[in-house]
């Protein structure tokens, strides 16, 4: 059950496709078995999330995501993701993808992380990473 799910970008020129991400987040709430109480998803600039970045993790730089899980309760999701729409851009060239893909692949590794994965050490990167690329190969075209 999806409550409160929102998906706000802070500019016009960021083309995300809302209903997308929606069904998306339903797809991987019944597979991976949780619920969302509040879950804000917001795309913003690279300035923007530098500032959040530097003022929470105190690391002055940009980053593509970032993750605050408020419940700690990984069956009942209560957090918010922020996206850097510009960063996410620069991935998909990067990476050789489109934006929606890089997009996609965001929001699930950033539902990962409310699930309780953790990316830090090379062990848990590597389980982290296996289940974001099999989820994104089975929703990118959601």
């Amino acid at each position: 059950m999806i409550k409160n799910l929102r998906v706000y970008c802070s500019d016009k020129k960021y083309k995300v496709n809302k209903i997308r991400i929606h069904k998306l987040l339903n797809k991987l709430r019944k597979e991976l078995n949780f619920c969302i109480s509040s879950l804000p998803i917001n795309f913003i600039s690279s300035d923007e999330i530098t500032t959040i970045n530097h003022k929470y993790l105190k690391h002055n730089y940009s980053t593509d995501i970032i993750t605050f899980n408020y419940s700690g309760n990984r069956n009942n999701l209560d957090g918010e993701i922020f996206i850097s729409y510009e960063d996410a851009k620069i991935n998909s060239i990067k990476y050789k993808n489109s934006v929606a893909e890089e997009i996609t692949r965001l929001v699930i590794h950033g539902i990962l992380h409310l699930l309780g994965y953790d990316d830090m050490g090379a062990k848990d990167f590597k389980r982290m990473k296996k289940l974001e690329n099999k989820l994104l190969n089975k929703y990118k075209l959601v």
